[in-house]
């Protein structure tokens, strides 16, 4: 059995970034059990409906202050401007198009670009610097893409699906936003889908509890792991890496305290043994397993 996972998100969201570790978790918990499609939102298409908003680059640094309790990376830097996402929506939409086997790891790049470095992601230059770390893609053909038809279509079809958020449960419990005239969804929301079409919506930035309540309610025939027995062990799932935060929170039992220090620990012995490799990433890093190690 199968639930599909509809997740309404954008590269640009600081919430969804921060909810990278408790979705990090339902990916290890269940796997294959769990099929995952990603709806951009594109929650803006131009610079200035930020600046009409007040939002700065100062602004948006110290902002970032209040996100760090989550436990990812942030650089805090002040960028040269606050950039519509727009721009990185449509290169994650036209990955999905021409290496849809990458388009995760291309969300992920640039939620890592937007948040540890000072990259301006709707310039093009940046986005390819940013898709250039993703092994495998090809970033100039990505941005070569990002207003071709096709894409178009297809970023319009998600921002048209995001904005179908009114009566539902998202809008009851005040988590849905209404910034560009439909209630939409905020990121990261998970609609989970039943088989037999029953469907529960975890809307906006919610608990790991909350997701994992709604899974068990739907279907209690998938296989749900405990956690990692360790750093490695949870690495070995994750083959595009894992931040220190996201790799405690695989290892922290239900409604325990994840450990980021003790996990970090961790991960610097299996630096030091070859086993893992260590990428820095604003004030953390990026985790990955040594192949053959």
């Amino acid at each position: 059995m199968v639930i599909d996972v509809t997740e309404y998100s954008d590269p640009g969201c600081p919430w969804a970034y921060s909810a990278s570790p408790d979705l990090a978790v339902l990916r290890w918990r269940y796997g294959d059990g769990l099929r995952w499609r990603l709806v951009l939102i594109g929650l803006t298409e131009e610079r200035e409906q930020y600046a009409r908003r007040g939002f700065t680059p100062q602004r948006s640094a110290r902002s970032q202050r209040s996100f760090s309790r989550f436990g990812m990376p942030f650089s805090h830097e002040v960028k040269p401007a606050v950039a519509a996402t727009a721009r990185m929506c449509r290169a994650v939409v036209a990955t999905r198009l021409l290496a849809p086997e990458l388009e995760r790891e291309a969300f992920r790049a640039l939620q890592f670009a937007q948040f540890t470095t000072p990259l301006v992601l709707d310039e093009d230059a940046s986005l390819r610097e940013a898709l250039a770390t993703v092994p495998g893609l090809d970033a100039d053909a990505v941005v070569a893409a990002l207003d071709r038809d096709d894409v178009t279509a297809a970023y319009e079809a998600d921002r048209a699906e995001a904005r179908t958020a009114a009566g539902g449960a998202t809008e009851f419990q005040g988590k849905h936003a209404t910034s560009d005239g439909p209630v939409r969804y905020t990121a990261p929301s998970l609609i989970f889908r039943a088989e037999d079409g029953r469907t529960l919506e975890a809307g906006g930035f919610q608990s790991l509890e909350a997701y994992d309540v709604c899974i068990a309610n739907l279907d209690r025939t998938l296989t749900r792991r405990g956690p990692a027995a360790s750093a490695v062990e949870a690495l070995a799932a994750f083959p595009g890496g894992l931040t220190t935060a996201e790799v405690a929170a695989i290892m922290t039992p239900d409604l325990q305290v994840r450990d980021l220090v003790a996990a970090e620990g961790e991960l610097i012995d299996a630096v030091a043994e070859g086993r893992v490799r260590r990428r820095p990433l604003g004030d953390d890093a990026l985790w990955t397993l040594v192949e053959g190690a």
